[in-house]
């Protein structure tokens, strides 16, 4: 059982305390995953119409088929979805190859493009709850299947607040399997020295609930961001709040 030295209590469970907060960064302490709806609407919308693929891209697409995944994951998911298969490539496929990687580079630079061009701020109510946890002294990481995680933490403001990120660069050099699998939050507890079971994963995606449930951590906490309370919930969730200001005591 985690004592109360450094730990965090959360209104939804006043009865435990918890030692670590494992966060992933999109849609969660940032707005970035509406710069990723974004970059994904632009890169598959032109690559539909070039190749005469239908239905249309949609956000209900990025929702289904690529929130919270590695990126090459998530092409392969969505060109699935319409029936089309591509050779896997190279994580160095230029931007526009015909392969997953490629394609995914293609999304990467037009996710680069929005960041540098429209800037990045934490959401105030996720600075707060930062902010109440930098006092306790509660340990805390990024978890972020994004290999961007580092450019945006930097943008925001906030990188000297995590001494660990596990991101999609993280699952590449370690071989490990990226989310839904659990492995990129417990490999961020071990680097924190905490017990997964002493251990909160807070997480606004499908894929990054369901990646909570399916490790040995204490709670997993959705943040509705537009994937829906009920979904979240479904899940893998075992609690859901709108902002991270209400996990503060």
């Amino acid at each position: 059982m985690t004592t109360t030295e450094n730990t965090w209590e959360i209104p939804q469970t006043p009865d435990r305390r918890y030692a670590a907060a494992l966060f992933d960064l999109d849609g969660v302490l940032t707005p970035t995953a509406e710069v990723h709806m974004k970059a994904w609407n632009r890169m598959f919308t032109d690559y539909f119409t070039a190749h005469g693929i239908t239905p249309a891209y949609t956000d209900d697409d990025y929702f289904a088929y690529v929130d919270g995944k590695p990126r090459y994951d998530g092409v392969r998911a969505c060109l699935a979805s319409r029936g089309v298969t591509l050779p896997e490539g190279d994580p160095s496929d230029a931007a526009g190859t015909e392969t997953v990687c490629g394609i995914g580079n293609t999304k990467n630079d037009a996710f680069s493009a929005i960041l540098r061009d429209e800037g990045v701020a934490p959401y105030p109510g996720s600075l707060r709850l930062l902010d109440r946890l930098g006092e306790l002294g509660t340990a805390m990481a990024v978890v972020s299947s994004s290999r961007n995680a580092p450019d945006v933490l930097a943008a925001a403001g906030i990188a000297d607040r995590f001494e660990i990120v596990v991101d999609g660069n993280v699952v590449a050099s370690e071989g490990i399997h990226g989310k839904p699998a659990p492995d990129m939050f417990e490999l961020a507890a071990q680097r924190l020295g905490v017990a997964g079971t002493d251990a909160v994963v807070v997480e606004d995606a499908l894929s990054g609930v369901a990646a909570g449930a399916a490790g040995d951590f204490a709670l997993v906490v959705g943040v509705d961001r537009g994937a829906g309370a009920e979904a979240l919930l479904a899940g893998g969730a075992d609690i859901v709040v709108d902002d991270l200001e209400e996990l503060i005591a």
